[in-house]
């Protein structure tokens, strides 16, 4: 009995120590939780792989505040910004918790974004240039027969469509700037601009290639989409508010 008394007494099971120090469950349960959530399947391997990570952690930790490290001022700075990262998110996540978005709000947001995308999608090539005169002369050497591919080429200023002859694919209107936008939804199939169109860009020459009607992704494939981009709206409504309401001081 009394030999018993004197042996060194077990951690209880499931616990692990590190040189006296107990790892809290809380951080297993946390790592379990982050690879859950990546999709990582929970597994013996897995959990032996936390174990394994946690331990490592920890050693390397002492090893650090064994050197002094955790009292170092820029190591300390750092761990004070990685506590406030972590708070900033927690309150975002409370935040959306707190007024969370309905499908009928997305909803509503998707009806929106359906309409502004117009009926149709528009296939158009387009020269862009800097003066007015040079989009006017393009214009004039088009109209007598030059191939608008080649002439894109040689004299357009935008690098994401000169090398494929001004083409920009198909897309809806709404892609566009608004002057653009116009013009294009006002040509018909095979029509070139008989007038330079200013954008902040410069001059367009616009030739219409083909029109065909828009399919717009349905609402279960955007949904998350617009969740995604409501929480961050929301997000970003909340710390407007909390600034507003902030005093702050230069001294």
């Amino acid at each position: 009995a009394v030999a018993q008394d004197k042996a060194p007494k077990k951690a209880a099971a499931g616990k692990i120590v590190v040189n006296g120090v107990t790892i809290p469950q809380a951080r297993l349960d946390m790592m379990n939780k982050e690879l859950t959530a990546s999709g990582q399947p929970d597994t013996a391997e897995r959990q032996k792989a936390v174990r394994e990570e946690l331990i490592n952690r920890e050693v390397l930790v002492q090893a650090a505040q064994k050197r002094g490290l955790d009292k170092n001022a820029d190591v300390m700075a750092q761990v004070d910004m990685a506590r406030q990262a972590v708070l900033v998110r927690a309150l975002f996540e409370s935040e959306v918790k707190a007024n969370p978005i309905t499908d009928l709000d997305l909803q509503k947001q998707y009806e929106e974004f359906k309409k502004s995308m117009g009926e149709n999608e528009y296939k158009i090539r387009h020269i862009l240039v800097d003066k007015e005169d040079d989009a006017k002369a393009i214009i004039a050497e088009l109209g007598k027969g030059a191939d608008f591919a080649k002439v894109a080429k040689e004299k357009s200023k935008d690098p994401g469509s000169k090398d494929n002859g001004g083409d920009l694919d198909w897309g809806p209107s709404a892609r566009y700037v608004k002057p653009f936008a116009d013009a294009v939804t006002s040509m018909k199939k095979g029509q070139l601009t008989t007038a330079p169109v200013k954008t902040d860009f410069g001059y367009h020459v616009i030739r219409l290639e083909d029109v065909r009607p828009l399919k717009v992704p349905g609402f279960d494939e955007l949904k998350e989409q617009f969740r995604q981009r409501a929480q961050q709206q929301q997000i970003q409504k909340l710390v407007l508010e909390l600034r507003g309401k902030a005093k702050v001081e230069e001294r």
